[in-house]
């Protein structure tokens, strides 16, 4: 069903058997309109309609958002599709920076589209199950009594149950393969025969599974923090755990090397358990009755996802602990809590698309049992992230096959990836150059955040300006082709600035949590 219903979408099918639906004409052109903001004066929109079940083409539409900066370069590479991951991450506005990051004359080559995949954003239907379900305060997620552990598991299938009563309809539709054969209909409606495509995280394995169904479709693709394709879903999310924890540790490393400023201890091992008993008071007191311990993870689960952060969540972590001061762990909770924990319609995109993917355990012992094993090795965020994907075990469609990215037809790639990246660990990007034919994976040494192009380290954004303006790629090295040397670290603030601002921290609102 598969492969025919790609080609339905490709269009390649010239006979069809009894009783089989036609397919659709090519879509209808863009109507493309000024749209731009300051920052991207020359930011286009667009909506496009695209059918529900790309199998009848024929049957129900629902609509893509769309952005575009187009070339200005006499001659056109064609369009560059982005994505920022999630599922569920909004791709409108990345579209401008990424237009705006790259250097001038690669970007006046390319059409840069970004789009909301099926059921995100402007997208209609926009999906939104069960709004404020990460309103705070959130039971403790790790289940040390059997209450806690009710409380979580009714909230898991009471979400999962919205879902299933507000887009019946919907959700048997919303897979990672049917949004990829929404990019080839807006390829097709772009006029394009090829596209390029970049994305990152969760969008690697989008940008993937396109070339595996369109591998003749794809001009250029570049993958950054890679997905591990072989672990969709529930594994992928047990080795996120790992990397996390690692991750949060090397925050209590470096609150530890600046301890003249947080005086919090200059031992690990010592910061990391004053964060576990400042954990263990919220549980008891959330600050300001809004962060209470599964507040607080959230808070601290986008440290993982970019060092950035770390000032601002150093700063709260020891205005609480010295001077019982809860303002500040309040605003980095406002920062970058809230926004992962309650974007309600990303996180219902997220939890569609990965329940309707794969295959999830449903007996629920089996979590129990993955959950604490993995909690005994590495506690930060394991509880945190099975009740994130807890719905899965409970969700009303059953599961889609996973697809295969082995890909020996594709044009040579390029993927990037992070030796420490906690949201997409490395083994990720390693398996995903194996699987990609004459691929080419250049490796951020040491790094640690997810999202690594295009976020301020000249090494990494040359190889990206090389491949985009004439597919060169670098080649060489038993498993990496490149090495470039980690971005600095941060170091404390000086000044009490209202936000972090920079090239990294741009991207990385862009990109969003969660994957």
């Amino acid at each position: 069903m598969l492969c025919a219903a790609a080609a339905l979408v490709a269009g390649t099918v010239t006979a069809l058997p009894a009783g089989a639906a036609a397919p659709a004409p090519a879509p209808a052109a863009p109507v493309w309109k000024k749209c731009g903001t300051g920052d991207h004066p020359t930011l286009q929109c667009a909506s496009l309609p695209v059918p529900l079940d790309p199998v009848r083409p024929s049957g129900r539409r629902i609509t893509l958002a769309l952005t575009r900066v187009p070339h200005t370069a006499k001659t056109s590479e064609g369009p560059l599709l982005v994505n920022p991951g999630g599922p569920g991450g909004s791709g409108l506005a990345l579209a401008g920076y990424v237009a705006s990051a790259l250097p001038a004359g690669v970007a006046a080559r390319y059409d840069v589209i970004g789009f909301d995949p099926r059921g995100v954003g402007r997208s209609t239907p926009a999906l939104d199950c069960a709004p404020r379900h990460f309103g705070p305060v959130r039971p403790d997620t790790v289940p040390a009594t059997d209450a806690l552990e009710r409380a979580n598991l009714e909230r898991a299938r009471t979400f999962a149950a919205a879902c299933g009563r507000a887009y019946a309809d919907v959700l048997p539709y919303m897979t990672t393969t049917n949004a990829v054969r929404d990019m080839d209909a807006v390829r097709q409606a772009l006029g394009a025969e090829r596209i390029s495509y970049f994305g990152y995280s969760y969008g690697t394995y989008l940008g993937a599974v396109y070339a595996k169904l369109f591998p003749g479709r794809v001009h250029r693709l570049v993958l950054d923090s890679v997905v591990n394709p072989t672990g969709v879903w529930y594994a992928d999310n047990l080795g996120q755990d790992y990397a996390f924890d690692a991750r949060h540790r090397a925050l209590m490393a470096w609150i530890a090397r600046y301890d003249t400023t947080y005086r919090l201890g200059t031992d690990p091992a010592r910061v990391a358990a004053r964060w576990y008993a400042m954990r263990a008071a919220l549980a008891k007191k959330p600050a300001g009755g809004v962060v209470g311990a599964a507040e607080l993870e959230d808070t601290f689960v986008p440290g993982g996802y970019y060092d950035g952060y770390w000032p601002y969540l150093a700063e709260a972590f020891a205005a609480y602990v010295h001077d019982k001061d809860t303002g500040p762990l309040l605003d980095a909770y406002r920062k970058f809590g809230a926004v992962d924990a309650a974007g309600d319609n990303g996180y219902s995109v997220y939890t569609a698309v990965q329940c309707r993917d794969a295959s999830w355990p449903r007996a629920w012992n089996r979590w129990q049992a993955d959950t604490w094993a993995v909690y005994a090795k590495a506690p930060f965020m394991a509880w945190n992230n099975a009740w994130y994907n807890a719905p899965c075990a409970f969700w009303p469609t059953g599961p889609a096959a996973p697809v295969s990215i082995a890909n020996t037809e594709l044009p040579p790639a390029l993927l990037f990836q992070a030796t420490d990246d906690a949201a997409t660990p490395y083994a990720g990007g390693v398996t995903a150059h194996r699987l990609l034919a004459r691929s080419s994976l250049v490796v951020e040494e040491g790094g640690g955040n997810h999202g690594i192009s295009l976020s301020g380290n000249a090494c990494l954004d040359g190889y990206l300006a090389a491949y985009l303006t004439d597919g060169t790629l670098p080649h060489g090295g038993p498993v990496a082709d490149a090495v470039c040397p980690k971005s600095p670290d941060p170091a404390p603030r000086t000044t009490k600035a209202a936000a972090p601002s920079s090239a990294g921290t741009t991207l990385h609102r862009l990109l969003g949590f969660r994957g």
